[in-house]
């Protein structure tokens, strides 16, 4: 199996980046600049950066435009990316000193005022999704151009699961031609790759930065990398074999010993660092009763789920978090176990004896096996008084509206889930994010207490309380963690990270 060679081309309806930029992009790509295509189920909807919220397109993002720290999975700690190094002076201080040795795309120097551009973007775009990804920043400054102060409103010893997600552009770039003209016409970053070309909602097209610190020694970075949405699983394994694409996302457990058997194809695995789960709107009837929530949870027969459906490709979550997560206690047991006749006497103490109607949503190809498991679990609910009619929304639409609040149960994951901090309070935590709009104040006492928390081992006690004060407050069936599996060319070497990015570092030519 031979990786793509291909002349740059730039065709009429494809957006491609403004003529200023796509001069930067050109020389890049050789005439047979090698190639390597990505099959993933998802991108992105908009070319705004901020305007997305999930894994890949941060993975993306922060190779592309570029990110503050990202997770060494290898290491198991936060490392520097655009920042160099940093210091926590005080428990609400924290300074970020910048490369020197990085420039924008366009030749700039990185600086310190692109940083606080972006912060506050984040802040104030109304397109933003990521608000609270800067939830626990009170002010960040420009101490000068390479040095970067956090103040926080309270000690937060996790900040750095937050800054993880900091995309950083160019405000001068903003400044001169408005957010709209920065995102589609010059989309100019400081990353290793460019954006060389944006179709939202189904392809991103990515070429090398030569001038990026390193990357003419590094060897076997393919000139141009695409990230192709292929939400048919057949579709994705087909092109795989043909030679179209050379690493797809998330087989199914059905289709794994198809790549195992073919001599140019390879398995790629890992464990997900994320909590999958059925998420339930304390705001919305019947699932502002908790009695009702915990009946739902009790109906779910994760075992049979995880042997039957996913055929062992994944691991079951007893508390909220998994092995290799922080704050993870190998004695947890099972908050919920497979107890149907305890999910009806919950159900009519709630005073649903006769049982209750609901809708339940999933996507379709999103996530592994998504719309089976929720055809699964409808007769699971159903059998306990639960009846639930299932929808399947497109994607882009059952997102959206999930991150507005207005999908009141429903079947979704939390990827990057390396440090837990950051996704329990986007999801659990009064203020976090509307995704499920629970106000608890066992939980939210407990998140601020870890968040204050600095000694490691202490840390983790304080996070367990707040594990177990989601679990009994149940806004949320916490599920499973996914083992995903990619299908691999043997012609390019890819490791798969527990945090579900992609990046462009992740995939390597075989010389």
């Amino acid at each position: 199996m031979s990786i793509r060679r291909t002349a740059c081309l730039t065709s009429a309806g494809l957006f491609a980046v403004g003529a200023a930029s796509l001069l930067n992009v050109v020389p890049a790509l050789a005439q047979k600049a090698t190639r390597v295509t990505i099959a993933v189920t998802d991108t992105s909807n908009t070319f705004n950066p901020y305007g997305e919220s999930n894994s890949l397109m941060y993975g993306i993002w922060c190779h592309v435009y570029g990110c503050l720290v990202d997770y060494d999975a290898k290491k198991g700690e936060y490392v520097g990316l655009l920042a160099e190094r940093w210091e926590i002076p005080d428990p609400n201080t924290w300074v970020f000193h910048l490369r020197r040795d990085v420039r924008w795309h366009n030749g700039e120097p990185l600086r310190a005022s692109d940083v606080i551009h972006s912060y506050k973007r984040i802040l104030s775009d109304p397109e933003s999704k990521q608000q609270s990804n800067m939830s626990m920043v009170a002010d960040m400054v420009a101490v000068d151009d390479h040095t970067v102060k956090v103040t926080t409103k309270s000690p937060t010893a996790s900040l750095l699961s937050y800054l993880v997600q900091l995309i950083v552009t160019n405000k001068n770039v903003y400044d001169k031609y408005g957010a709209k003209a920065a995102d589609t016409k010059y989309a100019i970053g400081a990353g290793e790759y460019k954006l060389e070309r944006l179709m939202p909602g189904q392809m991103i097209a990515l070429a090398k930065n030569p001038d990026f610190p390193g990357m003419k020694e590094r060897k076997g970075a393919p000139d141009r990398i695409i990230y192709q949405i292929v939400r048919e699983p057949e579709a994705r394994l087909v092109g795989l074999f043909n030679g179209e694409y050379q690493v797809v996302q998330r087989l199914l457990p059905d289709l794994i010993p198809r790549v195992r058997d073919n001599p140019k194809t390879k398995i790629a695995s890992t464990r997900v660092a994320e909590f999958m789960f059925l998420g339930m709107t304390p705001k919305q009837k019947p699932w502002d009763n908790r009695l009702v929530r915990q009946a739902a949870c009790y109906a779910l027969d994760r075992d049979s789920i995880i042997k039957n459906v996913l055929k062992g490709e994944a691991e079951r979550l007893d508390g909220v978090v998994g092995p290799g997560q922080y704050g993870y206690d190998p004695a947890t047991k099972t908050r919920y176990p497979y107890d149907p006749a305890k999910a009806k006497a919950l159900l009519a103490e709630a005073g649903f004896p006769d049982g209750v109607d609901v809708d339940l949503s999933t996507s379709t190809g999103r996530f592994l096996l998504d719309k089976t498991i929720g055809e699964s679990i409808v007769p699971m609910l159903k059998a306990v008084g639960i009846r639930a009619t299932l929808h399947t929304p497109e994607v882009a639409t059952y997102w959206a509206n999930i991150q507005r609040g207005d999908v009141p149960f429903y079947y979704w994951g939390r990827q990057a889930v390396m440090d837990p901090s950051a996704a329990l309070s986007q999801f659990f935590e009064t203020g976090g994010s509307p995704r499920i709009g629970i106000s608890d104040p066992d939980i939210d006492r407990y998140l601020q207490e870890e968040r204050r928390t600095f000694e490691p081992e202490a840390r983790k006690r304080v996070l367990n309380q707040a594990f177990n004060a989601i679990l009994e407050a149940a806004p949320a069936c916490l599920l499973w963690r996914y083992n995903h599996s990619y299908g691999v060319s043997k012609a390019v070497e890819f490791t798969p990270r527990p945090d579900d990015w992609i990046t462009p570092n992740d995939v390597r030519l075989v010389e």
